[in-house]
């Protein structure tokens, strides 16, 4: 994740979401007064919906009963500002890979100064680890989901601490770019990586000469796949067809598939590309809409269209999105290049050279991540996805075909059979406690060319505008979906809201039902300063359908907040925390919780909790106060069971300035991959640091005087037990 804060170097992308939606449907929306609570229960009405017992589901679509509780095994660790990963006692950890490191025999080692050459980082690892996956790896080289010894290691490369990646910073000029070089180095340090992994030991290391390992970048050629495939909407001068584009970014979370294939999400990716003010007078009206709705607009931020000295295949000029060709059809320039992006990229590791594919029927945003729903034989597969942006949506796309477990090996040709056809739906959160997924289809619910708001001419348009579909279908602005996660004992998908310090006080609702103030050193954070984690569960268990229960998992705050309002999950010191992100369940349904955070870091830097889960509904309905000033609102919400020590506790810090992000677990439960993202990013982000180490806020993980780097780690029990909980 990027955002947007005083100190974060790369802008968040404030999207112009002026539909007419409410933050909640105004009709649903209970804003209560002291006298006016709405009557009966959530739990009751949520055992309409579910039967007891609950089941482990496989990749493959065999089920078993689940066994046994969870009990956390380890005391929690406490808030620190150190620069350092700060772990429970009883585990320790190990660096896997680090920015730079060679993925290959005959790549130097990082020499971490910024004197590394461009082109070898197309066998480096990337910078700013995010998501990633752990695919077991059997003797015969294939997919073997319950290997645990050896595997392929799936991560994602969101973006560039661009300053630590060159001698001396970035050189500009001007706000145009002066080093092809050290764009073609930034370009090529994103995407996602692709590494085989063994066990040593306890422990585990990077196997440097595996014919597996391998690097998706930005430029890499990627095929575009679904409905949006030959729209004349796709239409580029790499491909005048539809059918291609160059490269993937702003990967940011993850997903996976049931044959063994990696999903890669590409989240912010519209500020990578240039489009000046003067382009709107080339433009339609609609196109304009399309433009600013996703926000393609600018000189962009790391400014690659500014490269003067452009190559014939155009890898500068490409992120110009502005149109400068003579055309008609965009056929001759990259006007249409960015509805290349924004997509679900499904990758199968097993396959160095398989072309990466852009599947469209799942809709084009700012993808966080793509979270399989529970894989059941005879059923469709489901995966639920975020748009991570304030006031964005929750979807979910459900494939037309139902899986036959026959698939389960078939790699990414049986993408092409449950991924190119399906339903795409959007979320609205209704004030009693229930949900809709809202079809986004092209001919139906009005999403045609008689749309007042945009007119749309076919499915294509409807999957390459899935931000205005959703608009149009009236669903619920959140704040900031991130990571999702499903429980694999009983399907409930959990969400987390990262945080939205835009949220209004007279525009709370109930599934965003905080406004509070949290200041920081004497300085005021106003709106939901912290975030909170949703929940639900389907209507009779089901993936595909079109009705839900939802409430509130936890709300993030300090511990010495007001618990009344605002730390209403009542955290105490053990477990508080801010910014929710990253969110992933491990096969034996402990919930792992990570933060992205900038709002407690006078506190503590970024974390990553272990939480036992519970289910919907087993809470109560709770109304919440807001205030400001001489003003109050009221907001009906449902609130999950408080966790107490026992249920939810810290188990790791991480170095200063970090984002804790990507989670990964090896089948047997004893080693757990995270990612320690842009260690002290901030400083770096005004190029006289880079002259100058005593004003890098982190050296972390080489120490000293040291660039930091993202690295991912991996995490072992000394006892060699499961991670984080034992089963009793």
């Amino acid at each position: 994740m990027i955002q947007t804060t005083p100190d974060c170097q790369a802008p968040l992308i404030d999207t112009e979401n002026d539909s007419n939606n409410p933050e909640f449907n105004q009709i649903l929306t209970d804003r209560l007064s002291r006298r006016s609570m709405l009557k009966g229960s959530f739990g009751a009405a949520a055992t309409l919906y579910f039967g007891g017992g609950s089941l482990l589901f496989s990749p493959t679509g065999e089920t078993h009963a689940a066994t046994g509780a969870l009990k956390l095994n380890f005391a929690a660790v406490a808030k620190t500002l150190d620069d350092k990963v700060t772990l429970a006692q009883g585990y320790s950890y190990r660096i896997i890979s680090s920015t730079g490191d060679p993925l290959a025999h005959g790549i130097p080692a990082y020499s971490n100064n910024g004197s590394d050459r461009a082109d070898s980082f197309s066998k480096r690892v990337g910078d700013h680890h995010d998501g990633m996956h752990f695919f077991g790896l059997g003797k015969n080289g294939q997919w073997s989901p319950l290997a645990s010894d050896r595997g392929l290691l799936c991560v994602n490369h969101e973006s560039v601490t661009a300053a630590f990646l060159h001698p001396n910073g970035q050189t500009i000029a001007d706000e145009k770019r002066l080093s092809d070089n050290e764009v073609m180095k930034e370009m090529l340090a994103v995407g996602m990586s692709v590494a085989e992994v063994k066990k040593v030991g306890q422990s585990y290391e990077l196997v440097k000469d595996s014919r597996f390992n391998r690097r998706v970048t930005s430029m890499t050629d990627i095929e575009i796949t679904g409905p949006a495939a030959r729209s004349p909407l796709m239409t580029t001068k790499y491909s005048v067809t539809g059918t291609r584009t160059r490269g993937t970014l702003g990967n940011c979370a993850n997903g996976h598939t049931p044959w063994g294939t990696y999903l890669t999400c590409e989240e912010n990716w519209a500020f990578y590309f240039r489009r000046l003010a003067a382009d709107d007078a080339k433009r339609s009206a609609r196109e304009i809409t399309s433009l600013k709705r996703y926000g393609v607009k600018g000189n962009s931020y790391l400014l690659w269209a500014t490269v003067q000295n452009d190559t014939p295949e155009n890898h500068f000029g490409r992120w110009d999105a502005s149109i400068s060709g003579s055309s008609s059809d965009g056929s001759d320039d990259y006007r249409n290049a960015p509805n290349t992006y924004g997509w679900v990229v499904e990758i199968d590791p097993f396959n160095p050279d398989s072309i990466p594919k852009k599947r469209t029927a799942l809709g084009r945003f700012a993808h966080e991540g793509a979270w399989p729903g529970l894989v059941i034989a005879g059923q469709p597969l489901v995966w639920y996805m975020g748009c991570d942006s304030r006031h964005e949506y929750i979807y979910k796309y459900v494939s037309n075909a139902v899986w036959d477990p026959a698939d389960a090996k078939r790699g990414s040709a049986a993408g092409d059979k449950y991924m190119n056809e399906g339903t795409l739906y959007v979320a609205r959160f209704n004030a009693d406690g229930s949900g809709d997924w809202l079809e986004l289809s092209y001919g139906r619910n009005g999403l045609d060319r008689d749309n007042t708001y945009y007119s749309f001419d076919d499915q294509a348009d409807v999957l390459i505008n899935a931000r205005l579909a959703a608009d149009a279908r009236g669903a619920t602005k959140m704040d900031r979906p991130e990571w999702g996660a499903v429980n694999p004992k009983n399907g409930e998908v959990y969400m987390t809201l990262t945080h939205n310090p835009s949220r209004a006080l007279d525009k709370v609702d109930a599934a965003n039902p905080r406004f509070y103030n949290d200041p920081k050193k004497g300085v005021a954070q106003k709106g939901n300063a912290n975030g909170h984690i949703i929940r639900w569960a389907e209507q009779d268990n089901k993936g595909s359908a079109t009705h839900f229960q939802w409430d509130v998992f936890l709300f993030a705050a300090r511990a010495t907040a007001d618990r009344d309002n605002i730390n209403v999950s009542e955290l105490s010191a053990d477990n508080d925390f801010s910014s929710p992100d990253g969110l992933w369940f491990a096969r034996s349904g402990l919930l792992w919780v990570e933060t992205d955070d900038h709002a407690y870091t006078d506190v503590s830097n970024c974390m990553l909790l272990a939480a036992i889960p519970g289910r919907v509904g087993d809470g109560a309905r709770k109304t919440i106060v807001n205030t400001d000033n001489d003003q109050q609102t009221m907001v009906s919400t449902f609130v999950g069971a408080v966790p107490g020590d026992n249920n939810l506790r810290r188990f790791l810090v991480g170095p200063v300035d970090c984002e804790i992000t990507g989670l990964a677990e090896t089948p047997d439960g004893r080693a757990l991959f995270v990612n320690i993202q842009h260690p002290g990013e901030t400083t770096s982000g005004k190029n006289f640091a880079i002259a100058d180490p005593s004003t890098y806020l982190s050296h972390w993980p080489q120490g000293g005087s040291a660039r930091p780097r993202s690295s991912t780690i991996v995490i072992t029990r000394n006892d060699g037990g499961p991670i984080g909980a034992d089963l009793i």
